[in-house]
């Protein structure tokens, strides 16, 4: 190492010489056999980097500067950090800057201006303070995670005896910094430039000049382009772009035209430097007020500012105000000296010597074999030494997080072996007990936050006994983070692959069945306020989830939030009912979660079970008013009686106008009375099979074509309103009507709407996704206000959808749908009726068609002397089987009223087959009202099947057996 200049404080290294300046250049005898591999120099101090990370200072030590106790005229090591791998530092006027391995910060020194980065203004600090404990992403976060595992397991002492964390960057992972003369500077893995110290010339790139910043703020002009290379001069400030044209930003201080601008004036935001575009600058390095720019391609040296000493190489002492050549040629090398041929030039950059090549062939997500044997000491399996980038890495914004999940999950499952549990275990230990807690709830950049995307990632997330210490902790710090951080993560999540972000869904999913299953097994009572936490936490963070989910126009299916076993872990009655209290009559937090609070999470199955609860709750309240009013009227005249079912006596003939005049004199209280029906002139008990009867009657009289109500599609024979019908308007509230009363009463109608009538019954927007449903072969013009005189075209295509889809679904049939919404909500209008997704309401409307017919024969339950193997049970499943579909559908009709089956499928229809008395002459008979078959004892498959079929082609009509 050679040295010269100034030596009057022993900056130099040389001892205690004589001289005060020293001209030529003179070899450094102190490292001797030692490998120096950076040297920084500040005005009347020094700094050296040695190969093994250890740090070294000489000079002047009035302010702290050195990092030891007194001054020093040669070089003595820093032993503050004696413990650390210092791989970059950087010294100011009066202050130093050391980098480690994992991205983290010390300095000392000069910190009146706040260039300390130590969050206060304190005059001198005299040694190291540790100022960011920094991670930006799963790599980085997961090697400073198994740092503490190593500091525990070898009992690593800390570095310093102070430990202050810079909040602003205690998630972001450095790996360059800069000192101007009174400022500081921090370029991130991800390629943001952090910035704090002196601002009286604009030099930190924030857009205002004056006070002085001791927090680390971010440059947000900068953010989203990915940074190179830092450099600070005594007021101003380079940053030089990861990208290929090699672009340069400048701030600061400009007097003598050292931001090269062709100009004198300061920059408070970062300014592009045009005269240099077009020439790919790798290498940029700024004296107090000049600055340097090397482009290899072309051999060629830029210099500009101040030049009354000579500074700007270019055989003048005047200044300049942009680049100018200095005398070449030039060549880039790592290792000092020349050559014949060739002056050589190495501007300093630290171990970043070409951050290009550095960050093309390290990927973010790579954890090569060096640094696993670094952290864990044991011998993986064979790992790839390079993984490409994430190609949008280095352009991290609140749209692209810019990180590889995929990688991320290779790099975790190979750190965490499973044939090295003892490894997970301290790994885990340290997750539950430094990182989780270290997370904040105000990250100082979006880089930061792509942490909450990888750790999940980790096995260790997926054992069940790190729910309560990693899983729901982790939940926990999410849900802490502000507004404008969630916004981000759910912008993040939005991009996943369907199944990564199904995985994550289920990791919830299972961390809520985990504590149902406890809380089921049985909790102490003292435990239990931290069990509903929790739960709570888990739920909560579904819902974010959830939310994401149906923004993004459902990156996975709704009904992959289904948690299944709810059934059997809650009592899903009694979780309504207190819900139901809730809304009524809040009482603040109980310390009860409610599961209804949660409704994406329920299944088809457990919202018909609310439902059933649903009506039930209210005709109980509709009968206990009807018997109060009745009781009262016993002693007051004035009160009248009423009847505690809703009686609907029809004739066959005329059941649309009797129904109608039975509704229209019924109060909307009325509707949510147990409904019971008597067709005039037939005796039958209405146990569900009148009721089911009337339902299918009535609807298809009031959507026959010659009421004109509706309109018919061939193409996807689906119905949809008629804007040209005659028809009294109250019909469409009738039928609004009918419709609530049919999921009220737990009825299946056919009513072969889109599922777009359902979305607007639950308030929600019909797309065009709906309208292809509606009509697969669109054609038609949209109407739009003098639509005739408008083109279609890339500009307006996107208004012209939109308009039609709302014509259709909306304007067109606007007063017609409001009554038959008024309708429906009469009777079905309520809290419930939210929890439905509009599949699932069409389904508790119309029944579904998944028929499973095996499933139908292994429901069936059969009385008196017939079983699952009598000979004529057999004959009849074999002749059901080999029935054609329609003539199955016809069969269910026969028997239960309707030809589709409930939401919850063919197990619930509960079949019943007896035998009845007769010869083989006899036809079977259905007691709809009960699902029961009555099935004479048939003894060939002929008749069987004659029989049958005779029967069920004159289904319609109620008697008894």
């Amino acid at each position: 190492m050679l040295c010269w200049g100034n030596a009057s404080y022993g900056q130099l290294g040389l001892g205690g010489i004589d001289e005060e300046i020293v001209l030529e250049p003179r070899k450094c005898e102190y490292f001797h056999g030692k490998q120096v591999c950076d040297v920084g120099c500040g005005r009347r101090h020094t700094a050296f980097l040695l190969e093994d990370g250890t740090v070294y200072t000489c000079g002047c030590n009035d302010l702290g500067q050195l990092g030891h106790e007194k001054s020093r005229k040669k070089p003595e090591q820093v032993v503050a950090l004696d413990a650390q791998i210092i791989v970059a530092m950087s010294c100011g006027e009066s202050h130093t800057l050391a980098l480690n391995d994992k991205g983290q910060i010390f300095s000392w020194g000069l910190g009146s201006d706040g260039q300390l980065g130590l969050n206060n203004f304190e005059e001198c600090v005299r040694v190291p303070r540790f100022i960011c404990q920094s991670y930006s992403d799963d790599e980085t976060r997961l090697q400073t995670t198994l740092t503490f595992i190593r500091k525990q397991t070898n009992n690593d002492r800390l570095s310093v005896s102070v430990n202050r964390n810079i909040k602003s960057l205690s998630d972001v992972q450095i790996t360059q910094v800069a000192c101007g003369y009174w400022h500081s500077h921090a370029l991130s893995r991800g390629g943001q430039v952090f910035s704090w110290g002196q601002n009286r010339y604009g030099q930190l790139g924030l857009g205002k000049k004056g006070q002085s910043i001791s927090t680390p703020q971010i440059i947000k002009s900068l953010q989203g382009i990915p940074f190179a290379q830092i450099s600070a001069g005594g007021a101003h400030s380079f940053a030089l772009t990861l990208s290929g044209e090699g672009g340069v930003f400048t701030f600061g201080a400009g007097g003598y035209g050292q931001l090269g601008h062709n100009s004198t004036n300061h920059e408070i935001n970062p300014r592009k430097v045009f005269e240099l575009m077009g020439s790919v600058v790798t290498q940029i390095a700024c004296g107090r007020q000049h600055t340097l720019a090397f482009t290899p391609s072309s051999g060629k040296m830029d210099s500009f500012g101040l030049g009354g000493n000579g500074q700007l190489g270019t055989r003048s002492s005047c200044n300049r105000k942009s680049p100018a050549p200095v005398k070449g040629p030039w060549v880039a090398s790592n290792t000092p000296g020349g050559t014949d041929e060739a002056q050589q030039i190495n501007l300093h950059q630290g171990i970043f010597q070409d951050c290009r090549t550095e960050r093309n062939n390290k990927g973010i997500c790579t954890l090569t074999e060096d640094i696993i044997q670094k952290w864990l000491n044991h011998s993986p399996g064979r790992v790839p030494q390079e993984i490409s980038n994430h190609p949008d890495h280095y352009s991290t914004s609140s749209k692209c997080s810019g990180v590889d999940m995929n990688m991320a999950r290779i790099l975790f499952h190979r750190v965490i072996q499973q044939d090295h549990p003892e490894i997970a275990q301290q790994i885990a230990a340290s997750l539950e007990k430094n990182l989780i807690p270290r997370l904040s709830s105000s990250p100082p950049d979006i880089e930061a936050l792509r942490l909450y995307l990888t750790l999940p990632e980790c096995p260790l997330f997926k054992d069940r006994n790190n729910y309560v210490t990693i899983v729901i902790p982790f939940a926990k710090s999410l849900l802490s983070l502000k507004e404008a951080a969630l916004r981000v993560l759910g912008n993040w999540w939005s991009t996943f692959e369907p199944p990564v972000f199904q995985l994550l869904v289920e990791l919830y999913k299972d961390v809520v069945v985990y504590l149902l299953q406890m809380h089921k097994v049985g909790i102490p009572s003292v435990e239990q306020r931290i069990f509903t936490c929790f739960l709570d936490t888990s739920l909560r963070f579904l819902e974010i989830l959830h939310t994401v989910n149906e923004r993004a126009g459902h990156i996975i299916q709704y009904d992959k939030f289904y948690i299944h076993e709810l059934d059997d872990l809650i009592d899903i009655r009694n979780d309504y009912v207190t819900w139901i209290q809730r809304q009524m009559y809040p009482m603040g937090h109980d310390g009860v979660v409610t599961l209804c609070r949660y409704p994406f999470v329920f299944d088809a199955q457990a919202k018909t079970t609310l439902l059933q609860t649903d009506a039930v709750i209210q005709m109980q309240m509709a009968v206990d008013q009807a018997q109060m009013q009745n009781f009262s009227s016993m002693f007051l005249p004035a009160v009248e009686s009423v009847n505690p079912c809703l009686i609907l006596i029809v004739r066959r003939e005329n059941i649309v106008g009797d129904t109608m005049e039975v509704l229209r004199k019924s109060k909307n209280v009325d509707y949510k009375k147990p409904l019971k029906v008597i067709f005039v002139g037939e005796e039958a008990v209405d146990a569900g099979g009148v009721r089911k009867e009337f339902f299918l009657l009535i609807m298809k009289e009031l959507l026959d074509p010659k009421y004109g109500m509706f309109r018919y599609y061939e193409e996807s024979m689906l119905i949809w309103f008629s804007n040209k019908t005659f028809e009294d308007i109250d019909l469409f509230n009738l039928i609004g009507v009918i419709c609530g009363l049919a999921i009220y009463n737990l009825t299946i109608v056919e009513l072969n709407f889109p599922v777009a009538l359902y979305k607007k019954l639950l308030k929600k927007k019909p797309t065009l996704d709906d309208l292809k449903e509606l009509m697969p072969d669109v054609g038609s013009l949209p109407y739009l206000p003098n639509g005739e005189d408008i083109n279609v075209n890339k500009s307006n295509r996107q208004d012209f959808v939109n308009a039609y889809v709302d014509y259709v679904f909306n304007t067109s049939v606007a007063p017609l749908f409001e009554c038959f919404y008024a309708g429906f909500h009469k009777v079905c209008g309520g809290k419930v009726l939210e929890l439905f997704q509009p599949n699932e309401l069409q389904a508790m409307v119309i029944g579904n068609t998944n028929y499973d017919w095996t499933e139908l024969e292994k429901s069936t339950e059969y009385k008196g002397e017939y079983w699952a193997d009598h000979p004529t049970i057999r004959l009849f499943w074999e002749v059901f089987h080999s029935l054609p579909l329609e003539k199955k559908k016809q069969f269910l009709l026969f028997l239960t009223g309707s030809d589709r089956i409930p939401i919850l499928g063919m197990k619930c229809l509960k079949l019943v087959i007896q035998p009845t008395g007769g010869g083989e002459h006899y036809l079977p008979v259905a007691h709809t009202c009960f699902n029961l078959l009555d099935l004479p004892k048939y003894t060939t498959l002929e008749t069987l099947r004659e029989k049958l079929l005779q029967a069920i082609d004159h289904n319609q009509g109620f008697n008894l057996a």
